[in-house]
C-alpha cells in the first residue's frame, strides 16, 4: 500500500528531464513541490553542503503557507546538527522547540512560523553528506514509517541527481554514481547499450532477487532472471530503451529457491558527454501491492457467499457471447423467507442452491455461472442443445432446485423460477439478459412449473415499444420533456451539495413516463443524441439560474454512449459553458463504466479534454461493468457512483457489503469522490457513512422533483440546518 501510494511521486522524479540531466536545483524544486502536495506538511526544502565552509546553502523550497522571504534561516556553523545527519541519516522530530538536535537553528524561526514537527533527511553520496531534505509541519505529530520511507527514497534520487551531475563534471566517474545508490532500497543498474554489459548494480538487486552480485556485475543483461523467464517482454523493453524511449512494466519472477515475487521496472537511455549510450534501470519489489490488487479484484468479480462469479463478471462474459443458451434462475419468496427465518438461514439456502447449480453446470461442461442478484443466478451453456433435450434439461434442473433443503431442523422447499433465452435468436435485437428478465417475470406468474422460454409470444410484449418510438419523433418538437432533479447529500456535512438531472416525458396519452420506458428505444433509433443535447442545455440553463441566485450545488447530467462517442460532445459542452457561464467544477457528466470501456483511446482523450474545461466526470452504476484499476487511474475521473443494486442489498447480502466496502477502499486509494445511489433506509446510510462513503442519493432523502419543488426542498433543508 505505501509503495502504491507514493509510486507516482517517485516515478515523476525518476523520469523527469531535470533528474536525467543531472540538474540538481530543478530536481530539488520538483521534489519539494511533489512532497508538499502529497504529504501532510506545510513546507519542504532542500539545502546543499558548501564543501569549502561545511555550511548549508538553500537550493529549493516549497510551501503554499510560506512566502519566499520565509525560507529557513541557515546558521554559519551547525556541527552537531550535521554530525547527527552523518551518523543517523535522518532526524525525525515531533517537537522542534525542545529537540536538542535542532538547537543550533534560530529558535525564533520555528516559533514564529508555528513549526512543531520537522523531518531532516540526509542526502549522501558514498557515505558523505552532500545536503539535507527537510519537511516541516505545524502539528505535533510523530513522523510515520511511510513518510520517512518516501522522504528517504526522494533523498536517494536527489543524491543520484547530484552524483550524475558530478559524474558529468568529473569525467564520467560511474563509481560515484554507484556509491550514491548503495543504500537505496530500489534496484539501480547501469547497462552499456553498446555491449549490453551490466557495468553497475547496487546491493538492492541481491536483496530482492536473491542472485549474488558477482553473477550479475560485468555480465550480459540477458543473464538476468527477467530475460531468461520473460524473453519476449524483456527484449521488447531493451529495444525501446535503445530507441531512446522509456520502458516500464510489471512482471512476476521466480527466484532460484522457487519463491515468486513481482517486479516493477522502468528504464531510460542517457548519453554521456563522451557520447556513450547507457541505460539507467530502476526496479523494486511490488509483491505486496500486486497481492492487494488481486484481493480487490477477487472481491470485485466473485460472490463472497457462494463463491460464484458476480453480476459484473457475468455481464462482461455475456457481452462476448453470440450463441448458446442463457439461463436465469430466481427464488420466489426469498425476501419473505429471509425476513421470517433470518439472514443466516437465507444465506444457507443460497449456498445450497448455488451448490446444485454448480453441479448442473459441471455436468453440462460450463463454468459461466454467477450470482447476479440477491436471489438470482445466471448461467450460459455455449454448446448447442436440441429442443427436446433442452426441455428435458430445464425440467431436470427445476426438479433438482425444488428438492427440500435441510436448514437447521427445518425442511425448506425452494421455489425456483427459470427463464431461458437462445442468445443467437435475440442478440441482434435485444440484450439477452433483458429478454431473460422478461421471461422470468412470466415464469414467476405460472401456477405450475415456473419455467419460461423466451419466444415469439413474449416478443409481442415489445410491440408497444414501436408506438413509443413513433411518439418520440414528435416529443421534442412538442416540448413534452421536462427535467426533474434528485438531490445528492454529503454524508459528512449533512448538506445537499448536488442535483442529478433526470428526464421525464409528459406523454399526451400515457401521462408521465420515466426514462426506462423510452430511453432504450431512443438509443436503438438514434434519437438519444437529440434528447441528450436537449437535456444538457436544459440542465446548464437551470444551473446558471441557481448560480445567479447563489445556490451552490453541482449539476449531474447523464450522457449516453451514443452521445459520448458522437464526436460532438466536446463542442456541445464548450458552447453550454460559454453561453451560460457555468462555474468550473459544477457541471458533472455521468456515463456508465461499461459504455466508457467501448473505446478506451477515444474515451481517454475526450475525458481529459472535458476535464480541461473544468467539467467533472463520474462513472455511473459502478460495479456493474468491468473497468479495471489501470483504466480508473488513466481516466481523469472525479467521481464514482455505486450501483443501486449493491446498496439495496446491503442489509441482506454479505457480498454486497464486501463489494461496497471494496469499492470505497479503492476510491479512497485513487482519491476519487464516491456517491451511493438508491439509498432508501437509515441502515444503508449508516453503513455508508461508517465506511466513509462521501455522498448519497435516493428515496431516503427525496425522489426526483420538479424545479419548483426541488428549490422548495433545498430552502426547507437550509432552514432546518439553521434551526439545528
Amino acid at each position: 500500500m505505501k509503495t502504491r501510494n507514493y509510486q507516482h511521486l517517485l516515478e515523476s522524479i525518476v523520469n523527469s528531464t531535470a533528474k536525467q540531466e543531472g540538474d540538481f536545483p530543478r530536481t530539488a524544486e520538483l521534489a519539494t513541490e511533489l512532497l508538499c502536495q502529497q504529504l501532510a506538511v506545510k513546507h519542504v526544502g532542500v539545502s546543499e553542503i558548501c564543501t569549502d565552509s561545511d555550511t548549508l546553502r538553500e537550493v529549493a523550497a516549497y510551501g503554499p503557507q510560506f512566502k519566499h522571504s520565509a525560507h529557513r534561516p541557515i546558521p554559519s556553523l551547525c556541527p552537531n546538527y550535521l554530525q547527527a545527519l552523518k551518523s543517523k541519516r535522518h532526524i525525525a522530530s515531533d517537537d522542534t522547540k525542545s529537540d536538542p538536535r535542532l538547537a543550533e537553528f534560530a529558535s525564533d524561526y520555528f516559533k514564529t512560523r508555528g513549526i512543531n514537527a520537522s523531518l531532516e533527511v540526509a542526502i549522501r553520496i558514498n557515505g558523505r553528506l552532500e545536503g539535507v531534505l527537510y519537511l516541516e509541519r505545524k502539528d505535533y505529530l510523530a513522523w510515520t514509517e511511510s513518510e520517512i520511507h518516501i522522504a528517504s527514497q526522494v533523498a536517494d534520487q536527489l543524491a543520484l541527481t547530484l552524483a550524475t551531475h558530478n559524474a558529468y563534471e568529473k569525467d564520467e566517474r560511474l563509481t560515484l554514481l554507484s556509491s550514491a545508490m548503495e543504500q537505496s532500497e530500489q534496484i539501480s543498474m547501469l547497462v552499456n547499450l553498446r555491449t549490453d554489459i551490466i557495468e553497475y548494480v547496487n546491493q538492492a538487486h541481491q536483496e530482492v532477487s536473491g542472485t549474488p552480485l558477482n553473477k550479475v556485475l560485468g555480465k550480459p543483461i540477458t543473464r538476468l532472471d527477467f530475460f531468461r523467464q520473460h524473453p519476449e517482454m524483456a527484449n521488447k523493453a531493451l529495444s525501446r530503451v535503445k530507441e531512446g524511449l522509456l520502458a516500464k512494466g510489471e512482471t512476476e519472477i521466480t527466484r532460484s529457491n522457487g519463491e515468486r515475487y513481482w517486479l516493477r521496472f522502468n528504464a531510460k537511455q542517457f548519453i554521456t558527454q563522451r557520447g556513450n549510450h547507457y541505460a539507467l534501470i530502476s526496479a523494486e519489489d511490488c509483491s505486496e501491492e500486486m497481492s492487494y490488487k488481486k484481493d480487490l479484484e477477487r472481491l470485485a468479480w466473485r460472490c463472497s457467499l457462494t463463491g460464484l462469479y458476480n453480476r459484473s463478471y457475468f455481464n462482461k462474459e455475456l457481452d462476448k457471447c453470440s450463441e448458446g443458451h442463457l439461463f436465469l434462475v430466481d427464488l420466489r419468496g426469498f425476501k419473505r423467507f429471509n425476513d421470517t427465518y433470518g439472514h443466516e438461514k437465507g444465506d444457507e439456502l443460497l449456498i445450497e442452491v448455488a451448490r446444485r447449480l454448480r453441479h448442473f453446470a459441471r455436468v453440462n461442461k460450463t463454468d459461466l455461472l454467477a450470482r447476479v442478484g440477491s436471489d438470482e443466478f445466471a448461467m450460459i451453456l455455449k454448446s448447442s442443445v436440441q429442443e427436446g433435450d433442452l426441455d428435458y434439461m430445464l425440467k431436470r434442473l427445476y426438479h433438482q432446485l425444488s428438492l427440500p433443503v435441510l436448514i437447521g431442523r427445518d425442511n425448506v422447499e425452494p421455489k425456483p423460477a427459470i427463464a431461458i433465452v437462445d442468445i443467437a435468436s435475440v442478440e441482434q435485437l435485444f440484450a439477452p439478459l433483458t429478454c431473460a428478465d422478461i421471461a422470468l417475470q412470466y415464469a414467476k406468474k405460472k401456477q405450475s412449473d415456473a419455467i419460461q422460454v423466451f419466444n415469439n409470444a413474449l416478443l409481442n410484449a415489445f410491440k408497444e415499444d414501436a408506438q413509443i418510438e413513433r411518439d418520440l419523433q414528435t416529443a421534442l418538437r412538442s416540448r413534452e420533456f421536462e427535467l426533474y432533479y434528485q438531490p445528492l447529500k454529503d454524508l459528512r456535512s449533512k448538506n445537499y451539495i448536488g442535483a442529478e438531472a433526470l428526464i421525464r416525458w409528459h406523454h399526451p396519452k400515457k401521462g408521465v413516463l420515466y426514462p426506462g420506458a423510452f430511453i432504450d428505444i431512443a438509443e436503438q433509433t438514434g434519437m438519444i443524441t437529440a434528447i441528450g443535447e436537449w437535456v444538457l442545455e436544459a440542465a446548464c440553463r437551470q444551473l446558471n439560474l441557481w448560480q445567479h441566485h447563489d445556490v451552490t450545488i453541482s449539476m449531474h447530467v447523464n450522457v449516453s454512449a451514443r452521445q459520448f462517442f458522437s464526436g460532438t460532445l466536446y463542442d456541445q459542452v464548450w458552447e453550454m459553458l460559454t453561453r451560460y457561464r457555468i462555474k468550473p467544477g459544477t457541471l458533472i457528466l455521468e456515463i456508465t463504466e461499461t459504455e466508457l470501456m467501448e473505446d478506451i483511446v477515444y474515451a481517454t482523450n475526450l475525458c481529459k479534454e472535458l476535464a480541461d474545461l473544468g467539467v467533472g466526470l463520474a462513472i455511473d452504476d459502478f460495479g456493474t461493468g468491468y473497468s479495471s484499476m489501470r483504466y480508473l487511474k488513466q481516466f481523469p475521473i472525479s467521481k464514482l457512483k455505486i450501483d443501486r443494486s449493491f446498496i439495496s442489498d446491503l442489509s441482506v447480502s454479505h457480498e454486497s457489503r464486501e463489494i461496497v466496502s471494496a469499492i470505497i477502499a479503492m476510491a479512497s486509494a485513487l482519491n476519487i469522490s464516491l456517491t451511493a445511489e438508491g439509498v432508501e433506509t437509515q441502515e444503508q446510510e449508516a453503513f455508508l457513512a461508517d465506511h466513509l462513503c462521501h455522498q448519497a442519493q435516493g428515496f431516503l432523502y427525496s425522489p426526483a422533483l420538479r424545479e419548483a419543488d426541488f428549490s422548495a426542498f433545498l430552502s426547507q433543508e437550509q432552514a432546518g440546518q439553521l434551526i439545528h
